[in-house]
């Protein structure tokens, strides 16, 4: 049959469908969760506080002596001076002993990037991170702290959103120990800065350990979780990721005198076009960063666009943004002009590798 008459059929068999079959649908639909109906992205374990007006203090585990902000994503610890890359979530369930037995699953459809079972080498305990490709965006899942991760896990094993992928737990090197009540998923959402990670660490920190390969902390730049599931909570399935991404705060904007690098590759769907150095020739890219160091806008730059000669350009400093979010301390400003930290020189430094 054509696809004409198979969509015709389809027509005349909901047609034909009584009102209390077509009710008992539309009551189906408005009561799967909201994030079942809105992909990208399924909340990774049972606690679904976050969706409560109430909610925040029965979804978000504190650090000792704070309040459930510190467990959120962004400049929340340290009076605002440290950066907590993900969220932490409490869980719903505890065994006789008052471990947490909560099942933690992949919040969205995608393959197994990296995986750690020895506890010793990461403050992280046992984690695993999931590789997932959203709107042409590579975004990688993380999942840290837990008890226990599937045994039969391996690096290249494909995952659909909510498979269960572990145990949340309380697992982790620090020398103070996670307390039971303070229990909780560390999840976070990434995108990769450099594949040549490795590479770019033996130059640039010889001497330093790096037991996690490309997969070290430092090449992995977060966005915040609860942002993205209020989101797709809001729009449903009119939600986009890449406008999300696109439409980031700008901190920074830099120049960078170079054409080729992997974040060009990997995320050119933040790649704006600019019909000068098209016509020509691209001799560097603009790049604007938000608090947290991700390049959400890369436009490219012909020479007669390039001011000065240097291979890397502060060109902007959004001073609003740097006071409400300086954690990452990316830049700074010593008298009337602002510089580029050693960190944020770094995190340049690692993308155009």
């Amino acid at each position: 049959m054509n696809g004409l008459g198979e969509r015709r059929n389809s027509l005349i068999l909901i047609c034909r469908m009584s009102l209390a079959v077509k009710t008992a649908l539309l009551l189906l639909l408005t009561l799967l969760p909201a994030e079942l109906l809105a992909q990208p992205f399924v909340l990774p374990s049972p606690n679904r506080a976050i969706y409560d007006p109430e909610g925040a203090t029965k979804y978000f585990a504190p650090t000792p002596g704070r309040d459930w902000r510190s467990g959120t994503f962004g400049c929340v610890r340290s009076e605002g001076w440290q950066m907590h890359e993900g969220i932490d979530i409490l869980p719903v369930s505890r065994d006789k002993k008052g471990e947490p037995t909560d099942q933690v699953w992949a919040a969205a459809d995608g393959t197994v990037a990296y995986l750690n079972r020895k506890i010793a080498l990461s403050n992280y305990g046992n984690y695993i991170i999931l590789k997932h490709t959203i709107e042409g965006l590579e975004v990688y899942s993380l999942y840290a702290h837990l008890n226990s991760i599937r045994s039969d896990l391996k690096i290249g094993v494909p995952v659909k959103a909510r498979e269960v992928i572990g145990v949340l737990g309380r697992t982790a090197n620090t020398r103070q120990a996670i307390t039971k009540d303070r229990a909780h998923l560390h999840f976070e959402l990434n995108f990769l800065v450099n594949d040549r990670f490795s590479q770019w660490h033996k130059s640039y920190l010889p001497g330093q350990r790096n037991d996690h390969g490309d997969w070290n902390g430092q090449n992995l730049i977060a966005i915040d979780p609860l942002e993205v599931f209020k989101g797709q909570q809001k729009d449903g399935s009119r939600y986009s990721l890449l406008n999300y991404v696109r439409n980031q705060t700008e901190l920074c904007r830099i120049m960078v005198r170079d054409t080729k690098f992997p974040w060009l590759a990997r995320y050119i769907r933040l790649v704006r076009r600019n019909p000068i150095a098209e016509k020509n020739g691209i001799a560097g890219y603009e790049i604007a960063l938000n608090y947290n160091g991700l390049p959400f806008q890369l436009i490219p730059r012909s020479e007669l666009e390039i001011p000065g000669k240097a291979r890397i350009q502060l060109l902007s400093v959004n001073a609003a943004e740097q006071a409400k979010h300086p954690c990452r301390k990316l830049v700074a400003k010593k008298g009337a002009q602002w510089e580029l930290t050693a960190t944020g020189q770094k995190l340049i430094e690692l993308l155009v590798y």
